[in-house]
């Protein structure tokens, strides 16, 4: 008879801690979906685009809605996460960044350069261009 109660928990949740490159996969997969709904909300402005001037003044509202300007933002934020993981792994096929100390530092490099590129275009957009669309 087995006995789940003689059977040992590895690792045990007590003294298991949280890595960041488990973080940053994951990031990595949500990243991915975000993406594609993004390519959907894309393919939505193009038909609109091609359906003539009513359809993308429709489109066009909604992507200058709040609600509209916060998918683009997340959207952009999963592409630049997207791109600069993509490029992480990229050193890694190429044999650098597998020491604790470079992996460690690539990966909040990839936080910090996510955050800041993602700010940068938005900053960017709002006040030189005087809008993101």
């Amino acid at each position: 008879m087995n006995n789940s109660r003689s059977m040992p928990l590895s690792p045990h949740i007590a003294i298991y801690r949280w890595p960041l490159s488990m973080t940053l996969s994951i990031l990595h997969r949500i990243s991915g979906v975000v993406l594609y709904s993004g390519a959907l909300g894309l393919v939505y402005w193009l038909v609109a685009l091609a359906e003539g001037p009513n359809a993308f003044a429709t489109a066009g509202w909604f992507f200058h809605s709040w609600i509209g300007q916060v998918f683009l933002c997340l959207w952009s934020l999963a592409f630049f996460y997207h791109l600069l993981t993509g490029i992480r792994h990229l050193a890694w096929d190429s044999g650098w960044g597998f020491e604790r100390r470079a992996y460690y530092f690539s990966g909040w490099l990839v936080v910090l350069g996510t955050v800041g590129l993602t700010a940068a275009t938005w900053i960017f957009g709002w006040l030189i261009v005087g809008g993101v669309l």
